[in-house]
């Protein structure tokens, strides 16, 4: 059967960002550990509070009061937070805690995505039903003005809102979805069905829907694209979510005597490293951290050494020149591109104006202003091209050697340095490399396209094939 409607999760596909990343904000502010307010509030399973307020069995003041009261059980109270070894913490809730301030925040600062909102009009124009199922409670504190507001505003663009809470079952339970699809008087297989969370996508797989699952709005709008066949407003500047500094938890680890390298972390599960290059900072992956730690990765974006709040060598390196095996050639002879910028397309600036036009494609600038971290200037970044010739004797140490690992490969169209004619026969040194391309972008790809730079990166991750430790590593 052909698609006829449309299932719209709420919280992570249409309202930006979820109750997720303002519980794990207010961990951050009051240094408790990961996972402490989720585990407070799932603890007891289909009795947790989380549970019965989203079956409408209890309100949010009710939920935001069970809340405060196990968070507060007792000085050191212990709540089962997720560690390597599943044994309860105990943490001492620290002065000024509320409880209810994540789902203040909820509701103050997250947004309806406009472009989601765009299509499903569009879809509506063509003849589609649209619908949204959303795991949501009875809200019945001094903000519900504005829980109001954002329901009117859904009902008006949607056929139907399904509240979890008006029904009595909320998403991953079957009653729900079933509840939804004998309102719009569909058959499954006439229906496609978004959401972020990959648990809630399984019953609506299982009952014979389409299945999307969205990382961010750029590719749920292209998915919806592909599989309806119509040309939907608004896709080529939706942009994902990037985070802020004060949005992600900072560490450093000391890798010697006087070094130590300063990262960015975002989410739980198994663990991804992102390395920047010259001139950036971690900030550079602002847009990938979001949509990474979002489909169940721990994101660790690292500052190098010599960047940011990362350790520098205090005493100036004598400069060299560099090149394969010979250290006359000098590196400017290498990469003649590097002394014009070396940045995206064009110019090679590094920021757009405060209020940006829509990107312009293959520019090599940034869709949006960062706020960068403070940083102690260019001679430690410097330091690397300073020291490049060590730097090659050193990595002439694995000549012959082969990476055997899976790789992956995106190269862009209109990068003036790494030009993709570089990487031909790069399947030599890499036999399980992969090859991805951006044709209208600049040397950032990050930050030029980050939209599709994480879809590439979300689809081959989920391709990877489990594969065995490594002889040396550890479980």
């Amino acid at each position: 059967m052909a698609p006829r409607a449309v299932i719209f999760g709420l919280s992570g596909v249409l309202l930006r960002p979820g109750l997720q990343h303002f519980l794990s904000a207010c961990e951050r502010d009051w240094n408790l550990p990961r996972g402490f307010l989720e585990a407070a509030l799932d603890s007891g399973g289909s009795q947790s509070p989380k549970s019965r307020a989203l079956r409408g069995q209890i309100s949010l003041s009710q939920l935001q009061e069970e809340l405060e009261r196990r968070c507060r059980a007792a000085p050191g109270a212990a709540v089962p937070v997720p560690v390597p070894v599943p044994v309860p913490v105990p943490v001492p809730v620290p002065e000024g805690f509320s409880a209810s301030r994540p789902f203040r925040e909820l509701r103050s600062r997250s947004r309806l995505e406009a472009p989601l909102l765009r299509a499903a009009q569009t879809l509506r124009e063509h003849g589609f039903l649209t619908a949204v199922v959303a795991n949501w409670w009875l809200d019945d504190t001094a903000g519900r003005s504005r829980t109001a507001e954002l329901l009117q505003e859904l009902r008006r663009t949607f056929h139907l809102v399904l509240e979890s809470c008006r029904v009595g079952a909320a998403k991953p339970h079957p009653d729900i979805y079933s509840r939804a699809l004998k309102e719009l008087g569909v058959e499954p297989q006439e229906v496609i069905f978004l959401d972020s969370r990959e648990r809630d996508l399984g019953p609506a797989r299982a009952l014979g829907m389409v299945a999307v699952l969205v990382q961010d709005t750029g590719s749920a709008l292209r998915d919806l694209q592909r599989i309806t066949g119509i040309q939907l407003p608004g896709r080529d500047v939706a942009l994902p979510t990037a985070v802020e500094p004060h949005e992600v938890a900072h560490g450093y680890v000391q890798i010697r005597p006087g070094v130590r390298f300063h990262f960015a972390e975002l989410g739980r599960g198994p663990a991804i490293v992102l390395c920047h290059g010259f001139p950036d900072c971690w900030l550079a992956w602002r847009f990938q951290l979001a949509a990474l730690a979002g489909s169940g990765f721990r994101v660790l974006a690292l500052e190098m050494k010599g960047f940011g709040e990362s350790s520098a060598p205090p005493a100036r390196l004598r400069p060299s020149g560099a090149a394969p095996e010979d250290p006359q050639l000098r590196l400017s002879a290498l990469l003649p591109a590097a002394g014009r910028g070396g940045g995206g397309a064009g110019e090679g600036h590094r920021e757009e104006p405060e209020n940006p036009d829509p990107i312009q494609r293959g520019r090599g600038s940034t869709p949006v202003r960062a706020r960068l971290p403070p940083r102690p200037g260019e001679r430690g970044p410097l330091n690397w091209y300073r020291n490049v010739r060590e730097n090659w004797r050193w990595a002439l140490s694995a000549r012959g050697r082969t990476i055997a690992v899976p790789a992956l490969l995106v190269t862009a169209g209109k990068d003036p340095v790494l030009r993709p004619r570089l990487s031909h026969g790069m399947e030599t040194w890499v036999p399980k490399l992969q090859r991805r391309h951006l044709e209208e972008c600049g040397h950032w790809t990050q930050l030029e396209r980050p939209a599709e730079l994480n879809r590439i990166l979300l689809e081959w991750l989920r391709e990877l094939p489990p594969e065995p430790l490594p002889g040396n590593s550890k479980l």
